[in-house]
């Protein structure tokens, strides 16, 4: 792993209630996202980009995320082109994560902000952002 600034994210660590469900849906998103496969345990895999690290493991107890609720709400990505925003787009359903704000895709974040919006199985959502024309 290279050095990282000071102040960008190492890793991010999310538990799950149904693991291989997670990692089906979370290894396609974040391969497209040109992370690579990292590590891998009994309860757990991760990916890696750069110096930044992504978790996904089976949850040691039981309950239900509410990305509503007080807490995480989403994680945001730089997804490349609008194109690119657009294939993972129509891709998702097939891949285990619901399209969310349909009817205001792909301007659900404002008029200036290209960007997709997707929630896995669990209710975890992602934001996919259109960094470049």
């Amino acid at each position: 792993m290279s050095v990282a600034a000071r102040g960008a994210l190492h890793h991010v660590e999310l538990r799950v209630a149904d693991l291989d469900r997670a990692v089906a849906a979370w290894g396609w998103l974040l391969g497209e996202l040109s992370y690579e496969p990292y590590q891998r345990w009994d309860d757990g895999q991760s990916w890696i980009a750069g110096g930044t690290y992504v978790v996904i493991e089976a949850a040691p107890l039981d309950g239900v995320h509410d990305r509503r609720r007080p807490g995480l709400s989403h994680l945001a990505f730089h997804a490349g082109t609008t194109a690119d925003v657009e294939r993972l787009w129509r891709a998702a359903p097939a891949h285990g994560w619901a399209q969310l704000y349909a009817d205001r895709h792909p301007y659900a974040g404002g008029p200036d902000h290209h960007a997709a919006f997707l929630e896995d199985g669990e209710r975890c959502k992602v934001e996919l952002v259109a960094t470049t024309r």
